[in-house]
């Protein structure tokens, strides 16, 4: 009797010892190719990494719901250069449920910025970087965010491009060439990391920033769908690292990847997306030394948020 008791003792003891052995072998592997994906991206860099990476106050919290938002602020910016965000848009993640959300806001979006005044929203993260977008948001839509992300555009193309050697399947449903520095001819195609930018950053046609923001929405919904598989999360740390020298966020890498993690997982569903303004939410008009405006209905749009967030 006491000989088995010592049998079982020194089986569970062998699976605790080998346990341990494969946790550490995926922990070093995983740091192994989070910094592999820092040096492949420095390497890019030839040097133009800037100085110091602006420090931000944020002093963010979980929503009133209990979930996690995200506040993704596009920018491309040099070193210290005050610039409005190009792109503003708030990743809601429900551990519990394992659903993730998009909800972008356009930048002619004409709102209260504490402190100064009415203004279009974009020019908050100028003001005051993203702790102000955070306060503007709050105050607008009465929505809290625990975390920003600002990614350098040039971050976007390497992820891209190192996630997808074959690039990206889109859509693209017009010819597109102004301001991009790229051209896309119209058709179901595969687009690397510089043509997939110039595809979400494009707006010279006659929807404008519209059309501009449902194409940010379909590529994410895309990167998403066509990453769901068991050797993107293998890829994953390495995949973080590829964009650390190209973002400037307050969550810490292991945040990142337990995020990502559910994100790029098979069975989180599809990517709701929302638009603020919402349809009839807005009205068009023009502003002495803002030009055009989008003048937001906020009750409308404010209750649109939180029944998108909480449906």
């Amino acid at each position: 009797m006491r000989s088995d008791r010592h049998r079982k003792k020194r089986r569970w003891k062998k699976i605790f010892v080998l346990f341990l052995f494969i946790l550490g072998g995926v922990i070093g592997y995983s740091y192994f190719q989070y910094k592999q994906g820092v040096n492949q991206s420095l390497k890019k860099l030839d040097g133009e990494r800037e100085e110091e990476q602006m420090v931000y106050k944020f002093e963010g919290k979980k929503d009133q719901y209990g979930g996690t938002n995200i506040l993704l602020l596009g920018s491309d910016a040099r070193g210290k250069e005050k610039s409005r965000a190009d792109t503003i848009m708030i990743a809601h993640y429900n551990e519990d449920k394992g659903t993730f959300k998009l909800t972008s806001i356009m930048r002619d979006s004409y709102v209260d910025i504490p402190g100064r005044g009415k203004h279009k929203i974009n020019s908050a993260f100028a003001y005051g970087g993203p702790e102000l977008m955070r306060q503007t948001i709050k105050k607008n839509f009465d929505i809290d965010l625990q975390y920003y992300a600002i990614v350098n555009f040039q971050g976007f193309v390497h992820l891209i491009d190192e996630a997808f050697p074959n690039g990206v399947e889109i859509d693209v449903e017009k010819k597109m060439s102004k301001n991009i520095d790229v051209t896309l001819e119209p058709g179901l195609q595969r687009l690397n990391g510089e043509q997939l930018l110039g595809y979400v950053r494009f707006r010279q046609d006659a929807v404008g920033d519209f059309g501009r923001v449902e194409r940010q929405q379909k590529a994410v919904k895309a990167i998403g769908e066509q990453l769901s598989s068991i050797q993107t999360i293998a890829k994953l740390p390495k995949l973080v690292g590829v964009l650390t020298p190209y973002v400037n966020t307050n969550m810490d890498t292991s945040d990142m990847i337990f995020i990502g993690k559910d994100f790029f997982s098979g069975n989180r569903g599809t990517v709701e997306t929302l638009r603020i303004p919402v349809e009839d939410g807005f009205t068009e008009t023009r502003v002495k030394g803002e030009g055009f405006i989008l003048k937001l209905d906020l009750e409308k749009n404010k209750q649109a948020l939180h029944e998108f967030i909480t449906k």
